[in-house]
């Protein structure tokens, strides 16, 4: 009985001993599943974001070589079906069906078109004629007559023609006073025949050399140095030196002027557009040669007088544009750059069409175009496209016309996309491309809508981007300006050039009239002055481009 007692409690005994092990060990093993656990969502986080890096850089990638070789334009092909299913509302069943229908080319070559070439442009005629002997007939020995004429056209090219002025200015004394005068001392009356004053005393440069020299290296983007060198083709030796002082002159003493007084009227238009650029300037004070400094652009709008001015600045401080507007009331167009927000009095309005690229280069960074991406990327671009076109609808429409049409139509679509753009965010991861097109838009939101407030405004700011573009094209000619001073004279003669353009005239005949009237007025005179804008009525008929039918 003892026995039986002694085993019955040393199996109790080791049968505790057991159930308390294994329970140690089952902790054990929780503790270190839930570690593995642990250890393995950490490393699958880490894998996800890898791979949404990996897949971001595949993005920048096919981005840059698609900016490298492929082609710029963002156009939409017409052709792609559409992602909104509008067949059955776009459809129309009176066209016949496209099996049967015929085409027709047209390979009559049109009459009149070179008329149009030469309509301008004077005209010199040279006549071929037969004499003497050759005029009588080889069968009858007659003479011949003129049955009819054979008119050949062509377009001569005349190389520039340097020649010298030479003014020569009479000065006239009275004789009579001369001989007769009592007075030793009395001083005889000297006249001077009118004679207009230089564009620059003491220099051989005239109105229309200096105006030439600006042209070529703002309008045609020709370095100084390539002037220099046709200069010395044609007979003449003119340092680059030489050149440079005159544009830096023109600009300080004469268009500034103009300039100054289109600033003054710049700031009291309603409507405005604004964009910048950068530029290489060798000797600022404070900067190395390798430093960025910004071109501003700021210019009316293209529905009635245009005025386009650029402004050198050494930064990109908002306080930039805070100054050069000062006493602006109205609005703004602009990229959506934070900088403009400084302006007081100012209502900015947001492009379309930087929202846009955004959704286009999304589609191009996407390598598959089969996937819910790059459906959606397009999907946004269509949205996009949709606005574009009812603008381009009521183009033509007055200011009132326009208003309504978008109140009727661009209003809805807009509310539209703006919950689109709400949708996709949720599903979009913020740093692909995609993720950064919605995220834009929707940062902007406030300020692309604001083209809805008022008739004159526009859906893009691209009028800004056609208007710094010339210089942006100059810019990689000349690369950079050697100095601040430089840099303000490329300014101030870039918006002349720019804003007689915009108002349809010629801008070598209007510079070379300008420089030459300048000289010759009261400048302190805002009536003279004005007689001389580019939308003036007083100017000369060889200073506005022909009118096109």
């Amino acid at each position: 009985m003892q026995n039986i007692d002694l085993i019955h409690s040393k199996t109790t005994d080791i049968t505790e001993y057991n159930v308390d092990d294994i329970f140690s060990k089952l902790a054990e093993v929780e503790a270190e599943k839930s570690e593995l656990e642990d250890k393995n969502e950490k490393l699958s986080m880490e894998v996800e974001q890898l791979q949404a890096k990996v897949k971001w850089y595949e993005e920048q990638i096919r981005l840059s070589a698609h900016k490298k070789f492929g082609t710029s334009s963002e156009m939409t092909d017409t052709d792609q079906m559409s992602i909104f299913n509008e067949a059955e509302k776009d459809a129309n069943t009176s066209v016949p069906d496209s099996s049967i229908e015929t085409i027709i080319y047209d390979r009559k070559k049109k009459v009149g078109r070179n008329n149009e070439i030469y309509k301008d442009l004077p005209v010199e005629t040279i006549e071929y004629r037969l004499e003497g002997d050759d005029l009588l007939c080889d069968k009858c020995g007659n003479e011949r007559h003129i049955m009819k004429t054979i008119v050949r056209k062509e377009i001569q090219v005349i190389p520039v023609q340097i020649k010298v002025i030479e003014h020569v200015q009479s000065v006239y004394s009275c004789r009579n006073c001369e001989k007769n005068s009592s007075d030793a001392e009395a001083t005889v009356p000297i006249v001077k025949a009118p004679m207009p004053a230089p564009v620059l005393p003491g220099s051989f440069v005239s109105p229309s050399l200096m105006a030439h020299v600006m042209i070529r290296k703002y309008s045609e983007g020709v370095p100084l140095y390539r002037q220099e060198t046709q200069f010395r083709n044609s007979g003449i030796n003119i340092s680059r030196i030489n050149l440079a002082n005159w544009i830096i002159r023109g600009s300080d003493d004469w268009l500034s002027v103009l300039y100054k007084r289109m600033h003054e009227l710049l700031v009291k238009e309603e409507v405005l557009f604004a964009d910048e650029t950068t530029l290489q300037v060798l000797k600022e004070v404070g900067k190395s040669p390798q430093s960025t400094s910004y071109m501003w652009l700021y210019r009316t709008g293209d529905r009635g007088r245009q005025i386009i001015l650029y402004d050198y600045k050494p930064n990109r401080q908002a306080r930039n544009p805070k100054i050069f507007l000062s006493g602006f009331k109205g609005y703004i167009h602009t990229d959506g750059y934070a900088g403009y927000n400084s302006v007081d009095n100012a209502v900015l309005v947001a492009c379309m069409a930087h929202a846009r690229r955004k959704f286009v280069d999304a589609t191009k960074a996407i390598s598959d175009t089969s996937s819910i991406l790059y459906t959606r990327a397009e999907e946004g671009i269509a949205y996009c496209d949709k606005l574009f076109k009812i603008e381009e609808s009521i183009k033509h429409a007055s200011d009132e016309e326009r208003y309504d049409e978008r109140m009727k139509r661009s209003q809805p679509l807009m509310d539209e996309f703006h919950l689109w753009l709400l949708n996709q965010k949720k599903q979009a991861l913020p740093k692909s491309m995609l993720g950064q097109a919605i995220n834009y838009s929707l940062n902007q939101w406030d300020k692309l809508e604001n083209f809805l407030l008022d008739g004159r405004l526009e859906l893009s700011n691209n009028l800004s981007e056609r208007s710094i573009k010339p210089f942006v094209i100059s810019r990689k000619n000349f690369l950079f300006s050697n100095s601040t001073r430089g840099a303000t004279a490329s300014a101030v003669v870039f918006s002349i050039i720019e804003t007689a353009k915009g108002n349809d005239l010629n801008p070598f005949p209007y510079l070379t009239y300008v420089l030459g009237k300048l000289p010759n007025i009261d400048l302190d005179n805002q009536a003279e002055v004005d007689s001389l804008m580019p939308w003036s009525s007083d100017l000369p008929d060889n200073c506005r481009l022909p009118v096109k039918n």
